[in-house]
């Protein structure tokens, strides 16, 4: 695909803050109608690249191109065609529903008339019409993050810009925000996002471009970064101690690579190929040898452990946890 085939395009981008670089040569390709994930731990380049490509911060050096515009030779045209979504909700809470999005529409020069339909559609859209007309101030963290997503979405832009936008949500409300994305994304609609959560990038983004230090550092489906640390493990908890060697033993005929053995958590584990003829293997070797078994399974590895093996460094979610 050309530069111009892609819904956001970015190569060798700058952008220096006193003299350090906050973008250090950033690429990007986002594909059209697809949610793009943007992963890298705070301080590595997520927001500031989100801000160089929405024309809020100059840059430095590079190109870029968004929704068919350059962003650096016409960033009026680029911001007709985008919607961003920050970290915070920007909606009045003194406001109703439906105010807050009629003011949007005014704001973005729609008329009153328009505005108001407007307003009423997207309502409709993200499943606030019952709560259409309450103050916001009364509006459940998950609803807050859908009206701001709405008015994001005024001007039905080809491209959307999420700046870690389930930040602070409880469980349900970011599965409110995870519908409304799906939802979008099926009407057409380009995301871009960026999150620290792993579960919301694996399980939202079609594409993950994981960044560090300012730069793009691999790039690749959900599963093909997973795929660059290894393959399934089959894990292996036993009741005793004494049958941790036999256990070793027997997951090695069958594994890829050297079974591993945790003492501590009675636990052995190894890469395997076939995952079904492995873990079926196993589970019948142990029980005919009579090996009290408290846990058996596979394991796929996590966008954490890519994390690890990328950046020598876990996420601020893993960490925290």
């Amino acid at each position: 695909m050309s530069a111009t085939d892609y819904a956001v395009r970015a190569e060798g981008i700058q952008k220096r803050y006193a003299g350090k670089p906050a973008l250090d040569g950033f690429d990007l390709a986002v594909r059209p109608g697809t949610v793009h994930g943007l992963l890298g731990p705070n301080g590595a380049g997520k927001t500031t690249a989100v801000r160089v490509l929405s024309t809020l911060l100059g840059f430095d050096g590079g190109r870029a191109r968004v929704a068919g515009a350059d962003v650096a030779r016409d960033p009026r045209l680029v911001r007709r065609r985008i919607g961003l979504t920050g970290q915070y909700a920007a909606v009045d809470e003194v406001l109703t529903g439906r105010q807050n999005l009629e003011m949007f529409g005014r704001l973005f020069h729609l008329g009153g008339k328009r505005a108001r339909a407007r307003a009423g559609e997207l309502l409709e859209q993200f499943g606030l019409v019952e709560a259409a007309d309450e103050g916001v101030g009364a509006y459940s963290g998950g609803m807050r993050r859908r009206l701001d997503l709405a008015a994001s979405m005024i001007l039905a832009p080809q491209v959307l810009f999420l700046d870690e936008p389930t930040t602070g949500l409880d469980p349900r409300g970011r599965g409110e925000i995870w519908g409304a994305v799906r939802d979008l994304v099926a009407g057409g609609t380009t995301v871009l996002l960026t999150t620290q959560y792993l579960d919301e990038a694996d399980r939202l983004a079609s594409h993950i471009t994981v960044i560090d230090r300012g730069r793009a550092i691999a790039d690749d489906t959900p599963d093909g970064l997973k795929n660059r640390v290894g393959g399934d493990r089959i894990e292996v908890v036993v009741a005793q101690a004494e049958d941790l060697g036999m256990t070793a033993e027997v997951i090695a005929r069958v594994s890829e690579t050297e079974p591993e053995t945790d003492g501590a958590a009675l636990r052995v584990h190894a890469q395997v190929g076939d995952r079904v003829a492995a873990l079926t293997e196993v589970a019948r070797t142990l029980r005919d040898g009579g090996i009290a078994v408290e846990d058996i399974g596979l394991r796929r590895p996590s966008l954490d452990d890519v994390f690890l093996r990328l950046t020598g460094h876990r996420t601020e979610e893993e960490a925290a946890a």
